[in-house]
């Protein structure tokens, strides 16, 4: 596994997100980049971002892929960074239907496990 993927996932379980901010004009990418999409520029520094924010969109999961059947049911949840024009997805576990999750609800990053992300409603 790669120092950044390590990176990533230390600060995840620390309930943060590591983002690559463009030295020359301050816009954040999640994913490892090689280039800013905002204006081209190569050189990025490491920020860290409270794990916090909103439910865009998710889809709750009744009948999981092997080795999830214990999970059931979840949710998988696109949530919106708080603050930032940046969307990461997670595992919400205890979610059947959508009543219990209503789009913007607040959510945090507790964890990372087997699963991915863990988040939790605030």
């Amino acid at each position: 596994m790669s120092s950044q993927k390590h990176e990533f996932i230390d600060a995840v379980k620390l309930g943060n997100v590591l983002v690559k901010k463009c030295t020359k004009c301050g816009h954040k990418h999640l994913a490892t980049v090689y280039f800013c999409q905002n204006c081209g520029h190569k050189q990025f520094e490491n920020q860290f971002l409270p794990g916090t924010g909103t439910v865009a969109t998710y889809t709750i999961i009744t009948v999981p892929p092997a080795g999830f059947e214990k999970y059931t049911p979840y949710a998988w949840v696109v949530m919106i960074i708080d603050g930032h024009d940046l969307r990461i997805s997670g595992f919400l576990a205890g979610i059947g239907s959508p009543a219990q999750l209503p789009i913007g609800s607040k959510v945090k990053i507790v964890g990372y496990d087997d699963r991915g992300i863990i988040l939790e409603k605030q």
